[in-house]
């Protein structure tokens, strides 16, 4: 019994009993939701007893100053319960370590939830940075978002340096990173999204910058997909689509996962070093490649290709086919298409006698006006081009030499170019 006695006086102080007794009065308050006759209880308990007397005096407390918080509407009042409540996360942590890192997470979500010192934001970047320390992979998926938004905050007002903020970057991508080797959960992928927006958006993502931050990661990981899909998704926003490195990755990649997605990134590149055979080739890849029941993203390739072939790799053939294609799978692109193929017939230059030299621009004419029946969102430019192709129709007397009169049926052939249209004459 002098043994229990001993032990009990000192886990509950020198003044075991009254600490005892005050534990014991607010427990039962607590219990009931009594928050109002818990405070004063409580209070005394706090003040008796060692922090480690009982670690539910601590979390209790906690409860009491958020429930005193949004009773008062005291400002003085108010801040004096947050530093509280804080200090209480801070002595469950240095007191009950084994409890430490969800303290510290739940000590993130209040000082969100309750605007800690947020006229202070450097103070609020600390206690994020001190927790994100302190709990590194077993951070929450807030802890990582709050600490990179309060960085790029901070940055956007000069009260921190572009190094630091892509340290704090670099240092939370990779704690998510090796959090997410242990488990797949989404809200961690949902905060890699985000802190990567975080970054991408802060004014500091420059290529200059991107390129120092991400060679370490692409050398320490060049067969890591996620990390060749992420070195790509940034270099790509950052516009670094010329580095030596955005080349690599995208090849490293293509070769990991030759998808449809994968191919269009290399068509992307090569188009942009004026490499045609190889964008066609690619671009013609991401074709090959796309879901059948994806018919607006196959739409959406065909018509670049059709783009491509007609200002890029001078494939007149080859662009009208694609913009038909196009067409054919979308309403979307209908309209864009007809008027890519009529303005690709209306620049076409076609030998022969007088009617031949000029028959293109009837079929120019007919797709223009195709063009805007399908999207009258163009219209206004159909209507100009149709004028400029109307302008260069055969006089009424070319067309007569050679037995044709306005609205008889006539195949053109140009090149490599053959369609049907209707005779007009200059009027």
């Amino acid at each position: 019994m002098f043994t229990m006695n001993a032990f009990a006086q000192g886990k509950f102080g020198p003044d075991s009993a009254e600490c005892v007794k005050y534990l014991s009065y607010y427990l039962e308050y607590v219990k009931q939701n009594n928050m109002e006759e818990a405070f004063g209880p409580w209070r005394q308990a706090y003040t008796l007893c060692p922090v480690t007397a009982s670690q539910n005096m601590l979390i209790d407390g906690q409860k009491l100053m958020r429930w005193a918080y949004k009773k008062t509407k005291d400002a003085k009042a108010r801040e004096g319960y947050l530093d509280t409540l804080m200090m209480l996360y801070d002595q469950r942590v240095a007191n009950y370590p084994k409890n430490a890192v969800s303290a510290l997470n739940n000590k993130a979500i209040d000082i969100n939830n309750f605007r800690w010192n947020e006229k202070n934001p450097k103070a609020v970047y600390d206690q994020y940075k001190e927790i994100f320390i302190a709990t590194g992979i077993n951070a929450s998926d807030l802890v990582y978002v709050k600490l990179m938004e309060s960085a790029t905050n901070l940055f956007t007002s000069g009260d921190l340096g572009a190094e630091q903020v892509m340290a704090d970057y670099t240092a939370i991508t990779e704690a998510i990173n090796a959090s997410l080797t242990t488990k797949d959960d989404q809200k961690l992928r949902k905060a890699q999204k985000d802190v990567e927006t975080l970054f991408m958006n802060s004014g500091i993502a420059s290529c200059d910058n991107l390129l120092e931050l991400l060679a370490p990661r692409y050398a320490a990981n060049p067969d890591d997909e996620e990390t060749l899909r992420g070195v790509v998704k940034m270099l790509s926003s950052a516009d670094c689509l010329d580095s030596e490195l955005y080349l690599k990755a995208v090849e490293s990649l293509y070769s990991k996962d030759p998808s449809a997605s994968s191919a269009y990134l290399l068509y992307k590149l090569y188009s942009r070093k004026d490499d045609s055979a190889k964008a066609v080739k690619f671009l013609q890849e991401a074709i090959n490649g796309c879901d059948g029941s994806d018919a607006a993203q196959l739409a959406s390739y065909y018509f670049e290709l059709g783009t491509y072939n007609y200002k890029k790799a001078n494939n007149n053939a080859g662009a009208i086919a694609a913009a038909n294609k196009a067409a054919a799978l979308s309403d979307d692109y209908k309209g864009k298409a007809y008027l890519l193929i009529g303005t690709i017939w209306g620049t076409a230059r076609c030998g022969g006698n007088e009617v031949e030299s000029h028959a293109n621009f009837w079929v120019a004419y007919d797709y223009v006006n195709k063009a805007k029946a399908a999207d009258p969102t163009l219209t206004s430019e159909a209507n100009a081009l149709a004028g400029q192709y109307a302008a260069y129709f055969p006089n009424k007397a070319d067309a007569f030499m050679y037995d044709l009169t306005d609205g008889q049926s006539y195949t053109v052939s140009c090149g490599a170019l053959r369609d049907v249209t209707t005779v007009r004459t200059a009027k």
